[in-house]
């Protein structure tokens, strides 16, 4: 399914992935989520209403990390809910040699995290499963009652550890800016499927220290019918799979088989057809933006006369700046410093203010595209290679003009100050813009008196090794 026709208003002429594995369904209410400590508080209550499971899937994890209002750990919360009947399961990642240096963060199943597990009795079930090489099993999903009339999921990027458990306006240093979505109806079924596909080909199932509990060998049934419609969004669960990552390639209802030997890219292949129908506005955060496919989209958007704004942590990553200085790496740098040429375009970073009044940069972690007001998706896929092209990843693709202008109102409200709900999302951004530039003035002048909490940065300098 693939809307095509024309219809103003309705955000119908930006196509959804053809490529996928999931169809576009209709009848879903979403609801995005901005922001850990208020995701999963909304998840920790979606989970206290469950009736019959909570299964989930996890990247980075630190047994440190308290969920908000009190609810303790984690583990706290799952524990509970196995306590109250319910099957609960965890698909944790399991790093290769490649990924070693990941394991601070990561709950990867070692000698010292089965001896926590044994001592807190833990009774949720749990299976390890590596990626392919360097790559990352990389989803963050969570399914209440899988396959009920209460079937509720929750996909984005949001990880597991104290600093992701952030609040919005981020007075704390160090806590990062991040975004969920709440999915109910027929396209919730899709990632009911996805996490079947994955527990039941989970690479470390067989594997002496490949699970957790007695019950965990048991492999779990696909789902045999969609979720009941409920509301007006059209949604569509979207992937990148590495190829011959599953032996099971069974279609969800009403989708198609998975090719098992070409993989999935449909989350790249998504970005880049909404970026070419965008006809007003672009607004993107995203922990990276180092994909030359969709940065030379921007610049064509750009010259079409359409808004840009990209969101993107103030300090990159080392190994960005490092891979600055590779010959491969400068005609990315080069197509970067392009988009700059362009009165229509922002890049811009985030700062917070502690409750002394000085100012901390705040890393952006989400992965989230807004297009014309009407349609966005969010989820865990980063923009670079490892993310499009490697990874296990998941993303909600969704149209609700709606929906999607609410969101607008309240990332801009965070990082603007400035309610916009009185403006067009052009304007929107270009207040955006404005707004940003101003305060980049006042950050050079070492006044923290900004507005919100945006500041450009600029995009002929972003990422260069110093």
């Amino acid at each position: 399914m693939q809307a095509s026709a024309d219809v103003p208003g309705s955000g119908s002429y930006i196509p959804f992935a053809g490529s996928g594995s999931y169809p576009v369904r209709a009848g879903n209410v979403v609801r995005p989520l901005i922001d850990g400590e208020p995701a999963f508080r909304r998840i920790c209550e979606a989970i206290d209403a469950a009736h019959h499971s909570v299964w989930v899937t996890v990247t980075f994890l630190t047994p440190d990390v308290r969920m908000p209002d009190g609810r303790g750990s984690f583990f706290d919360v799952l524990d509970g809910a196995a306590a109250r009947g319910l099957d609960v399961r965890v698909l944790f990642w399991r790093l290769n040699p490649e990924t070693a240096r990941y394991a601070p963060g990561v709950f990867w199943g070692s000698v010292e995290h089965r001896e926590l597990l044994a001592a807190r009795g833990a009774r949720f079930l749990a299976r390890w499963d590596r990626a392919h090489s360097r790559f990352c099993q990389h989803q963050k999903s969570w399914l209440l009652d899988a396959g009920r009339a209460s079937e509720t999921a929750f996909v984005g990027g949001i990880n597991l550890r104290p600093h992701s458990v952030a609040l919005p306006g981020h007075p704390r240093p160090g806590d990062h800016h991040d975004a969920y979505v709440e999915v109910t109806g027929p396209a919730a079924t899709d990632v009911h499927h996805n996490l079947v596909q994955r527990w039941n080909e989970a690479s470390e199932r067989t594997a002496a220290d490949g699970s957790w509990g007695e019950a965990a060998e048991r492999d779990l049934a696909f789902p045999t019918r969609l979720s009941m419609a409920v509301g007006d969004s059209a949604a569509q669960i979207q992937r990148t799979v590495h190829a011959g990552c599953y032996r099971d390639g069974r279609a969800s209802p009403g989708g198609r088989p998975f090719d098992i030997a070409g993989g999935e890219r449909s989350i790249f292949d998504q970005y880049l057809q909404a970026i070419r129908a965008a006809r007003r506005s672009i607004y993107i955060e995203n922990q990276a933006l180092e994909v030359p496919e969709v940065v030379a989209g921007l610049r064509e958007a750009l010259e079409r006369d359409v808004e840009v704004v990209v969101l993107l942590p103030a300090e990159p990553e080392d190994r960005v700046r490092e891979a600055s200085r590779l010959p491969e790496r400068q005609t990315l740098l080069g197509q970067l410093a392009a988009l700059g040429r362009h009165e229509r375009f922002a890049l811009a970073g985030i700062a917070g203010r502690a409750a002394g009044g000085g100012r901390h940069d705040v890393y952006v972690h989400a992965k989230v595209m807004l297009v014309d007001d009407e349609w966005a998706t969010i989820g865990s896929c980063n923009l670079h290679g490892a993310s499009v092209f490697g990874n296990s990843e998941m993303n909600v693709a969704f149209r609700d003009p709606a929906v999607v202008r609410a969101l607008r109102c309240q990332l801009l409200a965070e990082h603007l100050d400035r309610d916009t709900a009185d403006l067009d999302d052009r304007s929107a951004l270009g207040a955006y813009r404005r707004i940003a530039r101003e305060n980049r003035r006042r950050r050079d002048a070492g006044d923290p008196e900004w507005q919100g909490l945006a500041f450009s940065l600029d995009p002929a300098t972003y990422g260069r090794d110093r």
